[in-house]
């Protein structure tokens, strides 16, 4: 990918779109959500919404919302560890269908995340980057993106963020435009949707230095 030019790398243009189709979608998309919520509240209990601290555009932290997918932990079980065991059938079908990000799109409109860009992950990883990886927090983080295209969960850590820098180091109005098409096919195909062994990713841990492993 080349550079796009400045008019195809406008944020401002991108911010426009960005608050249309998230007003689009949450009101074209108001049946689905409203039934996720009621189905969320019959089978989890409430809170009917996920709320938990991410790391924004800089690191800056915001909270993002979805659809609880999981029950709560039980007596003595320890919540990371268990995250397989407490997704229920509802969360499955909710996480497969995508259906539990339709609430990520209040944050689009609030201007904390862009409808494309890289997934917001969890606060305790910034540590974890290296210096190179901490760059996908030069854009907004977004609903999709180009890892969630090109593999989506079926890929390592360290492929989901070589993808995303590719996105920091290339994004375009246009690239933004294939990447939201590309998510309508990767969304009805259900694919990639958790990583081999786990109900969505391992934890990612850090990437040790090149330098090291050679050492």
């Amino acid at each position: 990918m080349g550079y796009a030019g400045p008019v195809l790398r406008n944020e401002s243009v991108k911010r426009v779109i960005d608050v249309l189709g998230a007003g689009a979608g949450l009101l074209c998309l108001s049946p689905v959500t409203l039934g996720a919520a009621i189905g969320v509240r019959l089978a989890h209990g409430s809170p009917v919404l996920f709320r938990q601290e991410r790391p924004g555009l800089h690191g800056r932290p915001f909270f993002l919302y979805k659809f609880r997918t999981m029950r709560e932990p039980r007596s003595g079980e320890d919540m990371l560890a268990s995250d397989g065991d407490r997704i229920t059938p509802l969360g499955r079908f909710l996480r497969a269908s995508s259906i539990d990000e339709l609430p990520s799109l209040l944050n689009v409109l609030k201007g904390d995340m862009s409808l494309v860009g890289p997934r917001p992950l969890l606060m305790r990883y910034l540590d974890r980057y290296t210096p190179e990886q901490a760059r996908r927090h030069d854009v907004k983080p977004g609903i999709t993106g180009l890892a969630q295209v090109r593999g989506r969960n079926a890929l390592s850590w360290e492929e989901k963020f070589a993808l995303d820098l590719e996105y920091v180091d290339n994004w375009s109005l246009l690239l933004d435009f294939q990447i939201l098409i590309e998510t309508v096919w990767k969304v009805v195909a259900r694919k990639d949707v958790s990583h081999v062994g786990h109900a969505t990713m391992p934890e990612f841990m850090g990437t040790r230095a090149v330098d090291q492993a050679c050492a």
